[in-house]
């Protein structure tokens, strides 16, 4: 029972970088108001790796009690992004609701799954 809800709170949470990163390659810069090429580069390339660890995270649902070292690999990677982000509120302020929604998913989330992930790991080696 505990594998099939983290499995579905993994499918749940992959969610937000599949739909933002692939709205980000779709809308490039446009999703954030706008700015110039190099910006509009940066966001589709960014957006592109976000949508690339989401669909990442969903493929190790299938067995995902297996998964650990890449399930903490992923995790260290949105991490350290939340972590830039965070500096950012930090330099230049609070950012908008959805841009806060997603710290807490790299800070608190995440983490919180990966946890999760590791114990189940852990139970199912026993």
């Amino acid at each position: 029972m505990e594998r099939r809800l983290l499995q579905a709170a993994v499918l749940l949470a992959g969610i937000v970088p599949v739909s933002a990163g692939s709205a980000g390659v779709i809308l490039g810069a446009g999703l954030a108001g706008g700015g110039g090429t190099d910006l509009d580069s940066h966001v589709r390339y960014l957006s592109g790796l976000l949508l690339g660890i989401g669909l990442v995270f969903w493929s190790l649902v299938p067995r995902i009690e297996r998964h650990a070292v890449l399930f903490r690999v992923l995790t260290l990677i949105v991490f350290v992004g939340g972590l830039g982000r965070l500096l950012g509120v930090f330099v230049v302020g609070q950012p908008s609701a959805p841009m806060t929604a997603a710290l807490g998913m790299e800070l608190v989330v995440t983490p919180l799954l990966c946890w999760w992930q590791g114990r189940l790991a852990r139970l199912s080696a026993v």
